[in-house]
């Protein structure tokens, strides 16, 4: 059975959370404590908790009782809100400063021999299911390619008087 936890509104950014969750996905639940144990990222400690919970809800909500069957099958990290900031900066400026949240999802499940870790496989279509090939005539030409002109396609500019000051 598959069973989830989230934790929403986490103060960590997604793609820093993101880092430590592709190393526990598709691992025993065993194995990815024990990564996220060892783990010297702040994201870790989060992601522990959301597991753990993920864990007690397939215990609670599913009656799993062989905890070693099961794997994490998911894990992402979505984006939230961010937190805006100003900082006063010199000369009258300022810099924004953005406190990045994400929303945390980890699924764990007990499915027997792994039957929905693997991919599930690729249908072969009927051959009158796919498009035809366009036939080629041996006379056609090639479409003529056109450059882009020098510079970026900024007009190139006189040598003389187009710099910023004097030389």
């Amino acid at each position: 059975m598959r069973t989830f936890a989230r934790a929403r509104f986490v103060r960590v950014s997604s793609r820093k959370a993101g880092v430590v969750l592709e190393q526990i996905r598709g691992k025993s639940v065993a194995d990815a404590l024990a990564t996220l144990q060892y783990t010297p990222r702040i994201a870790a400690r989060l992601i522990e908790k959301v597991l753990r919970s993920a864990i007690a809800n397939a215990e609670h909500n599913h009656q799993v009782r062989n905890l070693d069957d099961l794997r994490v099958v998911q894990a992402t990290a979505d984006g939230g809100p961010s937190l805006k900031r100003v900082q006063p900066r010199a000369m009258g400026r300022a810099f924004f400063i953005k406190h990045r949240t994400s929303h945390l999802m980890v699924a764990v499940s007990d499915e027997v021999n792994g039957a929905r870790l693997a991919p599930a496989p690729e249908r072969a279509r009927p051959p009158a299911a796919r498009p035809a090939a366009v036939a080629e005539t041996p006379d056609a030409k090639p479409a003529a390619r056109t450059k882009a002109p020098r510079g970026g396609g900024k007009a190139a500019a006189s040598k003389r008087g187009a710099g910023k000051g004097k030389r």
